[in-house]
């Protein structure tokens, strides 16, 4: 089946749909010591990992700087750090730098593909054909070789795992729209949850992605790589910064190179930083962007679309940590 190329805003997208996640990998930790190898490196306690929970976390460097942002699964014997494959580069080559040392095998998953089954029908239309459906309790199961993983949100998304071939016999067998990457990255924006790439990973520290309000910092779990930055952030009030998603309704295409600028007195100020963007056919653009945490919103536009207007969206969370 072919991808749809059309790029809908979320009231257009038909009531159940895939997407083709080809964008998205995995970096596995698989080995006698992957579990304390990994609490080490990361910030979500990897300890509290099981074959059916969903752990967020961070890898940072030394300094506390984000090299990549994943969701952590258990698949067989491995562990799984599912991202975008822009990310994966820096933060495979700084485990595997530290991974050396112990009995741990580090690499990128290069067998599996991902597709995301999302809309009203997804639940019921897994419950045909598999044993086990996760769901918000219990959102990650894995049937036979295929892992089922469960994200909530304004749709159920679920993002399934397999060999290609699997993958590619489900898409045909469910014969839904499919949809590319683009969309799903509308998902994340509207979440909150932050896309990193190769240009911005190692350039923030946790708390500027919303990592602690999303339960992607453990603040008990002990040391790891970047772990006493993460603890001056937090426990000093340090952090000045925070993610954002940002609406507008834009006359032409946005730009990968566009700035947002916000208003301060008769002059324009850039606002912050862009991670991501998503603009639907229609014009409206989602982006998500990096900020200074302001008391008062600040009037704000797209630099070059000077009558543009850029309102910041309410989250699903609180900044606060978790």
């Amino acid at each position: 089946m072919t991808t749809n190329t059309q790029l809908p805003s979320l009231p257009q997208l038909p009531d159940t749909y895939l997407i083709e996640l080809s964008d998205f990998g995995a970096i596995s930790l698989s080995g006698e010591e992957q579990t304390k190898y990994l609490q080490g490196q990361v910030t979500c306690d990897v300890n509290s990992s099981t074959e059916s929970n969903l752990l967020v976390g961070a890898h940072c460097d030394a300094k506390g700087k984000v090299f990549s942002v994943f969701r952590l699964i258990n698949r067989s014997t491995a562990y799984l750090l599912l991202q975008p494959k822009a990310s994966i580069e820096n933060s495979l080559k700084e485990l595997k730098k530290f991974g050396v040392f112990a009995k741990v095998t580090i690499e990128e998953t290069t067998n599996l593909s991902f597709v995301a089954l999302v809309g009203e029908q997804a639940s019921s239309l897994l419950q045909q054909k598999f044993s086990q459906v996760p769901d918000s309790l219990t959102p990650v199961a894995q049937i036979g070789t295929t892992n089922i993983v469960y994200l909530g949100g304004e749709q159920s998304r679920y993002i399934i795992i397999d060999e290609q071939a699997v993958i590619s016999s489900l898409k045909e067998e469910l014969a839904l729209p499919i949809y590319s990457q683009a969309v799903w990255n509308l998902f994340e924006i509207n979440q909150g949850f932050p896309i990193l790439t190769a240009d911005t990973s190692g350039q923030y520290v946790p708390q500027m992605l919303n990592l602690q309000a999303i339960n992607g910092i453990s603040f008990t779990k002990g040391c790891y790589l970047g772990q006493e930055t993460v603890a001056r952030m937090q426990y000093l009030g340090k952090n000045k910064r925070a993610l954002f998603s940002l609406s507008a309704q834009l006359k032409q295409d946005f730009q990968a190179d566009d700035i947002i600028e916000k208003k301060l007195g008769d002059n324009w100020r850039k606002a912050g930083d862009i991670l991501a963007y998503y603009q639907a056919d229609d014009g409206s653009c989602l982006i998500q962007a990096v900020l200074v945490k302001d008391d008062e919103v600040p009037e704000m536009r797209v630099a070059a679309q000077a009558c543009s207007v850029v309102e910041v969206q309410t989250l699903p969370y609180s900044l606060e940590a978790k």
